[in-house]
């Protein structure tokens, strides 16, 4: 998965450079412009969206938050009861993640910066992965989708960014930028493109467009 390594490393870099204070300010209650209101509420709805997908009662579950970020999903999934690990490749926002989290659900959450593939953190009833696999090529998506399932016992629930004419003049206009000068730009995908590298077990959910934020949620059944 060498495609795979060059693309975490340089996400890890950007999160870790740049973007960290953005996320922070992003996932919380404070004050932002037009646009970032737009990508707030359209990632709350996508968050709504991939929750309905497990159950309301998952005392006893495991569950794995691959690209936990600052911690929203986390704190939904441990105040539905599962026993949650969550995983992001920046250090930085795990310790927002962790600074965020309930004292009550403390004790139902582990933290782990790094690689949400490391077979390490064991298996799980379910995955989560919210707008962590963005900046992926489909033969990885592929690729870690089969890594996670054979550790997954129910269902692996995740974003991608839809091929739209918006998205893909976003992608191209990314693209004629040096990429030692740019930070990872997202690639847009379309659904039977990722069926062929996922198999069959890929089906869509829903879509979200809200101003900027566009994205799909798809679900995996190992």
């Amino acid at each position: 998965m060498t495609d795979y390594s060059t693309t975490r490393q340089r996400v890890e870099e950007y999160f870790d450079r740049s973007a960290t204070k953005v996320w922070e300010r992003l996932t919380s209650d404070a004050k932002v412009s037009r646009i970032r209101q737009t990508v707030r509420e359209g990632r709350d709805r996508m968050r709504a969206i991939m929750l309905a997908r497990l159950p309301e009662d998952l005392t006893g579950a495991r569950v794995l938050d691959a690209g936990c970020g600052t911690g929203l999903m986390t704190q939904e999934l441990a105040a539905r009861g599962a026993d949650v690990v969550a995983v992001d490749i920046s250090p930085q926002l795990i310790a927002i993640a962790e600074d965020r989290l309930s004292g009550a659900h403390r004790p139902q959450v582990t933290f782990h910066a790094g690689d949400m593939t490391d077979d390490r953190l064991g298996r799980f009833d379910y995955v989560v992965a919210m707008d962590s696999l963005i900046y992926y090529r489909a033969p990885d998506i592929g690729q870690i989708l089969t890594r996670l399932g054979r550790r997954t016992g129910q269902a692996i629930v995740f974003t991608v960014a839809p091929r739209t004419p918006f998205l893909m003049a976003f992608w191209t206009l990314g693209k004629a930028f040096p990429r030692t000068d740019r930070s990872p730009v997202m690639i847009p995908h379309s659904f039977p493109t990722l069926a062929r590298h996922a198999g069959d077990s890929l089906t869509r959910v829903e879509r979200v467009s809200r101003g900027f934020y566009i994205s799909e949620c798809l679900e995996y059944r190992p």
